[in-house]
């Protein structure tokens, strides 16, 4: 009898542990949103900046059917398979329905409007270190462009990367990681290159090696590494370094960004091609924001 009641006293701590674990990790939201009308003009340049189309237009689309949000490419990567949404404004298949705040906190905080934890192939990681203005801007471009309502099936992950909760538990070792930054001396230009490379641009997410539970490595910040979706290539040091871009000038930089050139008279390929496009599309002078930070960027930095 002593032993039965010790058992369940056992269970008893284990679940209520359990319990208060899943409670501290439980998915958040944003506490404010900014009260603007957006800006679509500085939407269409986040757009851009931010690659959605690399990513949520239709694998092989092009031209105009790059700005038609109809999800649909497949990320395998060594947790499984991740399918991309339709972000279009469809209000049924898309996101068109979602309030601005819904939109931020999914952007910001990883969590979608029906509470639960988006996993990282979503890059909320970087999304939350843009500005809220530049959030809503996006938001009300997006509303702007054309719905569709291809459907995308659920990620196909195995156990245990399946149990969503757990992500709770990845967001307190990994979310609030703080990104490097330029030192206070930084001209304006460089500062800006750094707030889009970190946040919009996302590099990291792809130049940034991961550690075993798919975290960023940030005593490698942009140092390259392994293909994050699993594949046998490698994704290239864009730092300073010998084996980064080092005898890339600025101007070298910001051309291979609109052109798709590198000094050598390489053109870009691989994923990177499309990233390459969305940039072309870019405002010239966050081209060569991004420019002038990448070449303060030293090993290790």
């Amino acid at each position: 009898m002593v032993r039965r009641k010790s058992i369940l006293l056992l269970a008893g701590v284990v679940l209520l542990t359990a319990a208060g674990a899943l409670y501290l990790t439980r998915p958040e939201r944003v506490a404010s949103v900014p009260d603007r009308t957006p800006d679509l003009a500085n939407g269409e340049a986040v757009f851009w900046t931010g690659g959605c189309a690399s990513c949520h237009a239709a694998p092989g689309a092009s031209g105009d059917d790059k700005r038609i949000m109809a999800g649909g490419l497949a990320l395998k990567t060594p947790f499984g398979t991740f399918n991309v949404p339709n972000i279009s404004s469809s209000a049924e298949h898309g996101i068109g329905g979602w309030t601005t705040e819904e939109f931020l906190t999914a952007m910001v905080e990883g969590t979608s409007p029906d509470g639960r934890h988006y996993y990282p192939a979503f890059p909320y990681t970087s999304y939350r270190h843009m500005s809220g203005d530049d959030l809503v801007d996006l938001k009300g471009f997006l509303d702007t462009l054309p719905a569709s309502d291809n459907t995308v099936a659920g990620h196909d992950l195995a156990f245990p990367y399946a149990f969503r909760p757990a992500l709770g538990f990845w967001k307190l070792l990994y979310l609030d990681a703080a990104r490097p930054t330029p030192p206070q001396s930084a001209d304006d230009l460089v500062k800006r290159g750094a707030y889009l490379v970190t946040g919009a641009g996302h590099c990291a997410e792809c130049h940034t090696p991961r550690d075993a539970l798919g975290g960023l490595d940030m005593t490698r910040w942009l140092a390259g590494g392994p293909d994050p979706e699993g594949g046998d290539g490698m994704i290239p040091d864009i730092t300073q370094s010998s084996d980064g871009i080092a005898d890339w000038s600025a101007t070298d930089i910001a051309y291979y960004l609109e052109s798709g050139f590198t000094p050598d008279y390489d053109s870009v390929g691989g994923s990177m091609t499309s990233v390459q496009e969305n940039w072309a599309r870019a405002p010239a002078a966050d081209r060569e924001a991004v420019a002038a930070y990448l070449k303060t960027l030293t090993p290790g930095q």
